[in-house]
């Protein structure tokens, strides 16, 4: 049994490092959701030399486009999408200085390359638990590409996101291992 890890933002890299795939983590602090079209967005502001709408530094994206808040609630269902929506566009922000991301389900070679390359971690949110995310977030708020609608680029500040490693900055990979122990 893994054992049980808080994580406050912003991040220290060191703290990345220290943590192992399979991993449980509960992340408190400010995060970002952003999904594909977020991302392509920032990829086009990369090309053109522009600044990304937050810093990357000790903070997160979470792949995840919320449903509408209920009266008096910070924000509706939030869910993790599917990560590899994000591959194409994920080794580009990575070397922009983005070290941590939240999704669900694996990621291409180019992308855990990249996680290794400059010590990052990719951390798989429970998937099907949209509402009990919701619960975590205490704010929400645009702060980029409005136009987006529910894949706008949000603010969230987080108390206890459960999460676990699924890769780790040394690129062992919990869905992999997965795969080849089923194998066996």
């Amino acid at each position: 049994m893994s054992e049980r890890i808080k994580l406050e933002t912003p991040f220290q890299d060191s703290r990345l490092k220290e943590l192992n795939a399979g991993d449980m983590v509960y992340i408190s602090g400010t995060i970002y959701s952003a999904r594909d079209a977020a991302h392509k967005k920032m990829c086009e502001l990369a090309d053109d030399n522009q600044p990304m709408p937050f810093d990357f530094h000790g903070t997160a994206v979470y792949y995840a486009g919320p449903c509408p808040a209920k009266p008096g609630e910070p924000i509706g269902s939030v869910g993790p999408t599917t990560s590899g929506r994000m591959d194409l566009y994920s080794p580009a922000l990575i070397k922009k200085g983005l070290k941590v991301m939240i999704g669900k389900g694996l990621r291409s070679k180019e992308v855990t390359d990249s996680i290794v390359e400059h010590g990052g971690v990719y951390f798989a949110a429970i998937g099907g638990a949209a509402a009990l995310m919701a619960k975590c977030v205490k704010s929400a708020k645009v702060i980029a590409f409005d136009e987006l609608g529910t894949e706008a680029i949000r603010e969230l500040v987080v108390k206890e996101l459960p999460v676990i490693v699924a890769i780790d900055s040394k690129g062992v990979n919990m869905y992999q291992k997965a795969i080849e122990e089923n194998r066996e």
